[in-house]
């Protein structure tokens, strides 16, 4: 007697995220076949005040899974006070969050 499983597809396990978390809103495109491109991210900074950046250029892409949870990173320059900063976006597919990490 034989059945099959499926396939199998293995998922590189990439540790903790490291860095400085911080919950954004962003206003994304998601293209016919899935992909997802931030257009512009809204931030509050210590003082309560919002802040919206636009002008996002993503740099790459990638599907990573951190302790179990698979999310997109996208490497991005954003920027911020009159020069350019290159940040992680990264959407949880599991809960539809963002966040913003500073590299």
């Amino acid at each position: 007697m034989a059945f099959r499983l499926g396939d199998i597809i293995e998922k590189k396990e990439h540790g903790i995220l490291h860095g400085i978390q911080r919950e954004i809103a962003c206003e994304c495109w998601f293209t016919s076949q899935g992909k997802s491109i931030p257009k512009l991210i809204k931030v509050m900074d210590e003082k309560g005040c919002i802040h919206t950046v636009g002008d996002i250029q993503v740099l790459t892409t990638e599907e990573k899974t951190y302790s179990g949870i698979q999310t997109v990173e996208h490497i991005c320059t954003i920027p911020v006070n009159g020069r350019k900063e290159i940040v992680k976006l990264i959407f949880t597919k599991e809960t539809c969050k963002w966040v913003i990490v500073k590299l």
